[in-house]
């Protein structure tokens, strides 16, 4: 590898979120993308060349160094990273609403699913997954939301073209959605329709986890700096 694949790796590998062609270009101001896209490029092929135990992957705006899936159920079971606080299903029916829709107010989110959103929204701003895309043309302009890179890198996708059809959603949100209760059956299908939730599946943000599906695990730098915070 040349000295620019070199520095792009050490930036990724110390990186704890994807990092986007514009954040590498701080690197070297002088960089233009297409160096920068060839040394990603270049970086790619070496570790799929050389069978290494974790890939460069590309996620909503930017990359980042991942364990390979082969890899992440045992380290995940061994406990070796912090686990991120799951979504609650209110709080999955509400992004794939946004989702399809965006920019979205609030009047029609619960129109929607037949229940208040603010505490949902307030949260999912909070995390990072929402954010104010404008304001509509109706009585009082009211806030529009739509979903932010963090949602596409939670889903593994690189853009919004890429969401499945509606009757593929309850499979690619599901690990979104682990900390359901057992025995809980989220239908997204059905909030897009305009179904009202359930009460059994309540508004909670949070519920215990049972055994959650497992994802792809963060380098190691990455572990390291999840770890300090919790």
């Amino acid at each position: 590898m040349n000295h620019l694949t070199k520095l792009v790796e050490a930036a990724l590998f110390s990186a704890a979120q994807p990092l986007s062609l514009a954040d590498l270009k701080a690197l070297d101001p002088d960089l233009g993308p297409g160096e920068l896209r060839e040394a990603v490029d270049a970086l790619r092929e070496h570790y799929e060349s050389q069978d290494h135990a974790f890939e460069l992957v590309e996620l909503a705006d930017g990359f980042q160094l991942l364990t390979r899936p082969e890899y992440a159920e045992a380290i995940t079971q061994a406990r070796m990273v912090s686990r991120p606080r799951k979504l609650s299903g209110a709080a999955m029916e509400t992004l794939a609403i946004i989702a399809y829709r965006q920019p979205v107010g609030r009047a029609e989110i619960e129109e929607i699913r037949g229940v208040a959103a603010d505490g949902v929204l307030k949260s999912l701003q909070e995390r990072g997954f929402l954010v104010v895309a404008g304001r509509g043309e109706g009585l009082g302009r009211p806030l529009l939301y739509g979903t932010t890179p963090r949602f596409l890198e939670m889903l593994g996708l690189t853009e919004l073209s890429e969401l499945p059809r509606l009757d593929q959603l309850s499979v690619a949100l599901r690990p979104l959605g682990a900390g359901l209760p057992s025995g809980t059956e989220w239908e997204p299908a059905r909030a897009m329709t305009g179904e009202a939730p359930s009460p059994e599946q309540g508004e909670a943000e949070t519920a215990p986890a049972p055994t959650p599906t497992p994802a792809p695990v963060p380098a190691p730098a990455q572990v390291e700096e999840e770890l300090q915070e919790s």
